[in-house]
C-alpha cells in the first residue's frame, strides 16, 4: 500500500489462496473485527467460508496461509521471530510462507543487503520445514535494482505489489499499468536470479464506493469490479499467482497519510462489506 501507517501486530496478513482455472487466487485478511478487537480461530473459520463461497472454491480442498512479520523494529522483530518459532513450525502443512518484511524497501527502511540478512534470520526458525521465506515489496523495488541482493540470494518466494490504482490512472488504463508495472518486475526477477524464485503478485485491488480517489483513478464498485475482471482474473488467467487486497472492509482502520500527504480512507478496499456481502462476482 501507499499509506504511512502499518500494523503493528507479529502476524499482520493472513492471505487465503484458492485454486483458480490457470494460476492461484489468494485474499489478503485483516487480523481485526469491524470493530477493531481481534479476531479468534471462529471469525477466521467464518472468512474462509465466506471466501469459498463467494470465489466458488471447495473449502474442503483445504488451505494455506502466508504469515507477515515485520523486521523494522528490533523489538517487534524479536517478538514475531518468538511466535514463529514456537508456532509457525507446529502447523507446516498450514503455513505456506513467511514474509519478512512489508514494503520496507519501498520505505527505505532498509537496503536490499540488510533485510537479506533479516531474512535469513527467519529462515534459520524454519529450518527442516517447507516453510518458504522472502519478503514483499512494492513492484519498482524489484524492478530497479534495489532489492538485486536478495534476488540473487535465491531466497524461496517473494510478493510483489503493484496497484493500478496507486499509479493513478484512469480504471481505462489501471488493467495496462498493472501488467506493465507486474512485468517489469518478474522480468527483472527472472534476469538476476534465473527463475528459481517463486513470485507473487503480493498485493492488487481497488476501493469501491466510499473510498478515496487517487489522481485520475476514482474509487467506486463499479470501478473495482472492472478492475478484479479484467486485471486479477486476466493474470491469473495467464498462469500468475495473485493475491487481491483485500476480502474485507476493515471499518475500524484511521484514515492515512499517503506519498501525497493527503489523508485517505482505508475502509473500503474490501470485495465484501465487513458483515460478508459480496460486492461483485469473485469468480474468475
Amino acid at each position: 500500500m501507499r499509506f504511512s501507517t502499518i500494523s503493528s501486530l507479529a502476524l499482520a496478513i493472513t492471505p487465503f489462496a484458492v485454486s483458480a482455472a490457470s494460476g492461484s487466487l489468494g485474499f489478503s485478511l485483516g487480523t481485526k473485527k469491524a470493530d477493531g478487537t481481534c479476531k479468534d480461530q471462529a471469525d477466521y473459520e467464518s472468512d474462509f467460508k465466506l471466501i469459498s463461497a463467494a470465489s466458488g472454491s471447495k473449502l474442503s480442498q483445504g488451505f494455506q496461509v502466508m504469515l507477515g512479520i515485520w523486521p523494522d523494529v528490533e523489538t517487534s522483530f524479536s517478538a514475531d521471530k518468538k511466535a514463529i518459532s514456537t508456532y509457525a513450525t507446529k502447523y507446516p502443512e498450514q503455513v505456506y510462507a513467511i514474509t519478512c518484511g512489508s514494503e520496507t524497501m519501498y520505505r527505505g527502511n532498509f537496503t536490499g543487503e540488510e533485510l537479506l540478512s533479516k531474512i535469513q534470520e527467519v529462515k534459520t526458525l524454519v529450518k527442516g520445514t517447507n516453510i518458504k521465506v522472502g519478503t514483499a515489496d512494492s513492484w519498482n523495488k524489484f524492478a530497479d535494482g534495489t532489492a538485486d541482493a536478495i534476488i540473487k540470494a535465491n531466497v524461496d518466494i517473494l510478493l510483489v505489489n503493484a496497484f493500478g490504482f496507486w499509479q493513478g490512472q484512469d480504471i481505462t488504463n489501471a488493467t495496462h499499468q498493472y501488467f506493465d508495472d507486474v512485468m517489469q518486475a518478474y522480468s527483472h526477477i527472472s534476469a538476476v536470479g534465473g527463475g528459481k524464485i517463486e513470485v507473487w503478485n503480493g498485493e492488487t485491488g481497488w476501493p469501491s464506493d466510499g473510498g478515496s480517489d487517487f489522481g485520475d483513478a476514482k474509487a467506486g464498485t463499479k470501478n473495482a469490479q472492472t478492475y478484479f475482471r479484467q486485471a486479477v482474473c486476466g493474470m491469473v488467467g495467464w498462469g500468475y499467482n495473485v493475491f487481491f487486497f483485500e476480502a474485507f472492509d476493515e471499518p475500524w482502520k484511521p484514515k492515512s497519510v499517503g506519498d501525497n500527504g493527503l489523508a485517505a480512507d482505508e475502509t473500503h478496499w474490501g470485495a465484501m462489506t465487513a458483515d460478508g456481502k459480496s460486492k461483485y462476482s469473485l469468480k474468475c
